[in-house]
């Protein structure tokens, strides 16, 4: 309960900071910058209470990044102690047993679809933790976070459209999933009319020969702004309760 309260007022002084000076973290010499006029301290408080309900909302989300650092910290311990090729390496091992499985024991099209989607997921892996092993704020939100979130979407979506007998369970929530976007998010503007107009995610690539390429983009298009998302949340977390080394 006391991490949580210091994080609440850690946030608000966040708020506070966008206006007023040495609100968060203050000058051990200055101290912390407080009104000094009657219009200042107007405005001072009237800040404070505009920040009380966004910081409730925020909250949430800050949780969320939390949650996010932590088991990013425990990918990153593991790139640490293997290296990007060990984690290249683990991931092979992990969905080439599951595609050897699927050889012994599964028809022929389950196999491919398996075998693609391990494929994918491998990349994917090796790429996020190449990305996470250079290091820095920038690199992680803008490449290792979003090639983390494609090794989780994408080897399911693979699978499905290379395996019949499972693409129902894969592909229908997919187009669902697509159509509450549509009607939802991108209804601003008239997009989702634009984009239903201009491309039919079930048809879509197959006039190149590669049947599913829709279904494809649209989640890697759920992955890269989900992964910028989520490395944003856990900047916002390292700000509002630092780790030793953040």
């Amino acid at each position: 309960m006391e991490a949580l309260l210091l994080d609440v007022i850690r946030l608000h002084e966040t708020w506070m900071e966008v206006v007023f000076p040495r609100q968060l973290d203050p000058s051990t010499v200055l101290g912390k910058w407080k009104p000094e006029t009657t219009v200042q301290t107007i405005g001072y408080n009237l800040w404070a209470v505009i920040g009380a309900p966004l910081v409730a909302i925020a909250y949430p989300l800050l949780l969320v990044g939390f949650a996010t650092r932590y088991y990013a910290a425990k990918l990153d311990s593991a790139v640490a102690r293997f290296g990007v090729a060990g984690a290249v390496l683990v991931a092979t091992v992990v969905w080439g047993s599951l595609t050897l499985i699927a050889h012994l024991q599964l028809p022929t099209d389950v196999m491919l679809g398996i075998g693609g989607a391990s494929i994918v997921a491998i990349v994917s892996a090796g790429l996020a933790a190449g990305f996470s092993k250079v290091g820095g704020r920038y690199v992680s939100v803008l490449l290792a976070y979003p090639f983390a979130m494609t090794a989780i979407f994408l080897p399911p979506v693979v699978a499905g459209l290379l395996t019949p007998s499972i693409s129902d369970i894969v592909l229908d929530p997919s187009y669902e999933l697509a159509r509450w976007i549509l009607d939802t998010f991108l209804a601003i503007g008239g997009i989702n009319e634009t984009l239903r107009g201009a491309f039919d995610l079930e048809t879509f690539g197959a006039q190149w020969g590669i049947p599913g390429l829709g279904y494809v983009l649209m989640w890697v298009g759920i992955s890269i702004p989900l992964g910028w998302f989520l490395g944003l949340l856990v900047s916002f977390a390292n700000l509002i309760r630092p780790k030793p080394d953040a």
